[in-house]
């Protein structure tokens, strides 16, 4: 009996003493954990495993990626290290097997450069690093942002370069800002300037036969125009000349006034007076690229900040025919149409204001079947809003056949900085162009051409288009006589338009004073009317009041 009961007590006290070290155990657990002993060990083992590597593999990375962090647009030091490792390439040690072509600035010559996964070696003061290039498989990680999504489709492009753990300072001090500085030479050398378009899809493939996400395609701009040809007054010519100069070497200037670094040009004329060969000559003077934007293919003003912020500097940003490319001021036209409508409504024009109010709603349902959402909104913050300060030495340029169709908050001074008016052929023009198509500084014509370009409104492509020899056997003198023609057949259009004209005018006149006419005998007829009514009133009045006299005559 007493040993069953010590046993059974024994087994008590065995449960307690166990509880009792569960609970201790799971106290100390739980200390544990809060000091976090497990990340210790894990940064201690981190340690050693980077130790035993560096012992094993004793060289070091830098990675250049082809875009920014923020995938906006492409890194600048990338494209400066692929044009440094174009002349590292060409080396004989290089050891590149498979290299890419492209077209140079000399016919028959070709830009060579190293293609994927395969690596060039280069040497600097004594150390020797290796350049890798490489891809990586588009991120699908359902990222909302617009502009990184966007980039992060097409294919990511890197620049590796490794060099050994003993040579980290002067890699990094000396050799990186070295490769971007030749870099840059090397692109200056090569640079081929370029005429670019927008993509209304958002990208395309490039050059290197990459999808990119680049909403811009191009081609090399080859338009062989310059202010040394073309026919524009001279001192108005050299006026422009040097008002581009003194923007080019201004970078100080505008730094030190705090605006960004660019300038707005408003061309405006008839067509045919040489808007287009303009931004030619002003991009060749320059030795800049030319954008030309296609408004109607931009969907949303986002997609207009995104074209701007893809271009480079040393550039040229055109809108051609500004006025035809967009309704720009849809919604003030909105206001001022209700507006009117409700004015009729108040005067009592309801059948009218009801029809305005159809007209502008049907207007509405076309306009929002077009595809393009760009507002002048988002064309004002194009020019000069914050994001116009991205980059610098860049040239807004606008075209327009009727300026006076533009709201003038488009064409403000600070937007379109110098306004620049295209007209038709004067003399000067006329001389500019027969030097340069016919070799001739005077002939017996030109006092004809002068007269009749003094009556005459020709436009110089009109004029340069007489001026052109179509044969062999046209000169000088029959392409003058030809141009004379020409001015004489449109100074008989203009007269006999101008007489046509007056006629219609007279006609209306005649017709506004047989209006007058008629209204005014009308008139006359309706006083005379009048007048007898009146007379007759009076004689009845005079009738009853001898009447009443003779009625109380008799009473007496």
């Amino acid at each position: 009996m007493e040993s069953s009961a010590s046993s059974l007590w024994s087994g008590v006290n065995s449960g307690i003493v166990l509880s009792l070290l569960a609970v201790v155990w799971t106290m100390l657990w739980q200390g544990i954990q809060g000091l976090q002993l497990q990340n210790l060990f894990s940064r201690h083992s981190r340690r050693l495993s980077r130790r035993l590597a560096a012992t094993l593999d004793p060289y070091l990375t830098v990675t250049i990626a082809e875009y920014d962090g923020g995938r906006m647009r492409p890194s600048d030091a990338y494209k400066e290290a692929q044009a440094y490792l174009q002349r590292a390439t060409r080396g004989a040690g290089g050891g590149v097997r498979h290299l890419k072509a492209e077209p140079d600035r000399d016919p028959d010559r070709l830009v060579l450069s190293m293609d994927d996964n395969e690596e060039v070696a280069d040497e600097f003061r004594g150390a020797t690093v290796w350049w890798l290039a490489y891809t990586s498989a588009p991120r699908d990680d359902g990222g909302p942002g617009y502009f990184w999504g966007r980039a992060s489709r097409a294919e990511r492009r890197f620049y590796r370069l490794a060099f050994l753990e003993r040579d980290r300072d002067l890699v990094l001090a000396e050799y990186l800002p070295h490769v971007r500085r030749q870099g840059r030479a090397v692109m200056v050398m090569n640079r081929q300037r370029k005429l670019f378009t927008n993509i209304s899809g958002g990208g395309g493939w490039d050059s290197d036969g990459f999808w990119s996400g680049s909403s811009w395609s191009h081609v090399v701009f080859e338009h062989p125009k310059t202010f040394a040809t073309l026919a524009m007054d001279p001192a108005k010519k050299k006026e422009i000349m040097d008002d581009l100069d003194a923007f080019r070497d201004a970078k100080d200037y505008y730094a030190r006034v705090g605006k960004a670094w660019k300038r707005g040009y408003l061309l405006y004329g008839p067509p045919g007076t040489g808007k287009s060969t303009m931004i030619a000559a002003m991009a060749n003077h320059l030795d800049y690229d030319v954008y030309d934007i296609e408004l109607t293919s931009v969907r949303t003003n986002t997609d207009l900040r995104r074209l701007f912020i893809e271009t480079t500097s040393k550039s040229i940003i055109v809108i051609e025919d500004i006025d035809c490319s967009l309704d720009l001021t849809g919604k003030r036209k909105k206001k001022k149409k209700k507006a009117a409508a409700d004015d009729a409504n108040k005067d009592g024009e309801k059948k009218d204001g009801a029809a305005a109010a159809a007209a502008a709603k049907a207007e509405e349902k076309v306009e929002e079947k077009s595809t393009s959402k760009v507002t002048l909104s988002g064309v004002l913050n194009f020019i000069d809003g914050l994001w116009s300060a991205c980059g610098g030495e860049r040239i807004i340029v606008f075209t327009t056949n009727h300026v006076e169709k533009l709201d003038p908050a488009l064409i403000r001074r600070g937007r379109m900085d110098k306004h620049i008016e295209m007209s038709y052929c004067c003399f000067e023009s006329f001389r500019f162009l027969a030097k340069v198509y016919l070799d001739v500084e005077a002939h017996e014509l030109f006092d004809d051409v002068a007269a009749l370009l003094r009556e005459v409104e020709m436009t110089p492509a009109d004029v340069a288009e007489n001026l052109t020899p179509k044969g062999p056997g046209e000169d000088a003198d029959s392409c003058l006589a030809v141009l004379v023609e020409a001015l004489q057949k449109a100074k008989e259009k203009a007269l006999a338009k101008k007489a046509k004209e007056e006629a219609a005018l007279a006609k209306k006149k005649a017709k506004r004073k047989a209006k007058e006419e008629a209204a005014k005998e009308a008139g006359g007829k309706a006083k005379e009317a009048g007048e007898k009514a009146a007379e007759e009133a009076a004689g009845e009045a005079d009738d009853d009041d001898d009447d009443e006299e003779e009625e109380e005559e008799e009473d007496e």
